[in-house]
């Protein structure tokens, strides 16, 4: 009996050993929902810092696609101004080259009416010469 006694526990032994677990587990849950506040605490911090360097990027991103799309449009610019002096210069040259031909067509025309006119004039000359010929001839004959 004696060594039975010695292995069991009393009841008010047992009670208060239960009432120490008890408060022990009150307190680890108290601690593990302080752990919890702070874990989200921190969690919350860490996501708002990440936002907000994320919303840093975004605006540097904006800022710099803003900047990119300027230069790109002044090149455009640039450009189509470029494109319209060059245009203007080959058609100032189109423009010179058609009256260079004009002017030699209409030097050619005048060549070719002077030459038709002095054909004319020769081949009335010579019929001419041919019907004086001709009637000093018959003249000549009767």
């Amino acid at each position: 009996m004696a060594n039975l006694k010695q292995t069991m526990v009393t009841k008010a032994d047992q009670e208060k050993n239960v009432h120490m677990y008890k408060v022990d587990f009150t307190a680890l849950k108290s601690e593990i929902k302080m752990l919890e506040k702070n874990d989200f605490a921190i969690l919350k911090s860490e996501t708002e810092r990440l936002t907000t360097e994320l919303e840093k990027l975004k605006q540097k991103l904006r800022e710099e696609m803003n900047r990119l799309q300027a230069g790109v449009r002044l090149d455009l610019n640039l450009e189509k101004g470029r494109l319209r002096d060059e245009t203007g210069v080959q058609d100032m040259k189109i423009r010179e080259a058609d009256t260079r031909i004009e002017t030699e067509i209409s030097n050619i025309r005048t060549q070719l009416e002077s030459i038709k006119f002095e054909i004319i004039r020769n081949i009335v000359g010579t019929l001419t010469a041919a019907g004086g010929l001709i009637l000093a001839y018959m003249r000549f004959l009767h």
